[in-house]
């Protein structure tokens, strides 16, 4: 059997992290995209030690000449590209909406609304002369519902939901999926930058049915399901790993 041939941006902490290290488990080539080059190559040398293939390509994703380098660098060196799982994000500047501006608008869109379609772009663009694939992208709970002073990331991550089914739809005639996976709260270090103090991380995880985060396995493993053939039927989905929080 072949292997298969995974790229993860934003693969060096959180749920980009788990879900590199999920796949390797599962005996995967993992290619590794992100900004910091000591970390990146850390992390593929720990895929190497589980006996996983992978390589680090530094790339940032708010920078179409580095996504189509990370793409063709990927299928150069590993020869195809099976799943792509997109997951470079940012909280931005969370604040007042009165107090946002242009620049604080770029910070948080660059990176999570333009830095996915610029990698749908290139991976559909590999994978679809191919006539398979599956690409997968990282929404939130806050791609479905609002919250006052995330108006910003609330914004960006209901764009990614709308780039997720929209890619879907045009790559669902050439044999190619695109889901998303869209976590409640997740014990990351993007949360800790969002609450800032333990009560308010606590806080968070008391608005939660379960009445806990999710650690960032739960949601590769929802991330892996469907890059697997075991999600063959899915397509143009939002997976909502939540703890039951978008229930009601």
């Amino acid at each position: 059997m072949t292997t298969p041939v995974i790229l993860i941006t934003g693969a060096l902490t959180g749920i980009g992290r788990a879900t590199a290290l999920a796949f390797g488990r599962e005996g995967a080539t993992v290619v590794l995209s992100g900004r910091r080059q000591a970390e990146g190559e850390a992390l593929e040398a720990e895929l190497r030690r589980l006996g996983a293939e992978a390589a680090f390509i530094p790339a940032d994703v708010r920078h179409e000449d580095d996504v189509r380098r990370l793409v063709d660098q990927t299928v150069a060196r590993f020869g195809r590209l099976d799943v792509a799982v997109n997951n470079a994000g940012t909280e931005g500047q969370p604040g007042p909406l009165t107090a946002q501006t242009p620049e604080s608008y770029a910070a948080t869109f660059d990176t999570n609304v333009l830095g996915t379609l610029l990698s749908l772009k290139h991976e559909l663009r590999v994978m679809q002369p191919r006539g398979t694939g599956s690409i997968v992208n990282i929404s939130s709970t806050m791609g479905e519902r609002g919250a006052a002073n995330l108006a910003l990331y609330v914004a960006s991550k209901h764009a990614v939901e709308g780039l997720t089914k929209s890619a879907a739809l045009e790559a669902a005639a050439f044999g190619v999926r695109v889901n998303a996976v869209a976590p409640g709260p997740t014990d990351t270090a993007m949360l800790d930058r969002l609450t800032g103090t333990p009560d308010k991380k606590a806080a968070f995880y008391a608005a939660v049915p379960l009445k806990r985060g999710a650690n960032p396995q739960e949601i590769a493993d929802a991330v892996t399901f469907l890059g697997s053939a075991r999600a063959s039927f899915v397509t143009g989905q939002i997976i909502r790993v939540n703890g039951g929080k978008t229930a009601s």
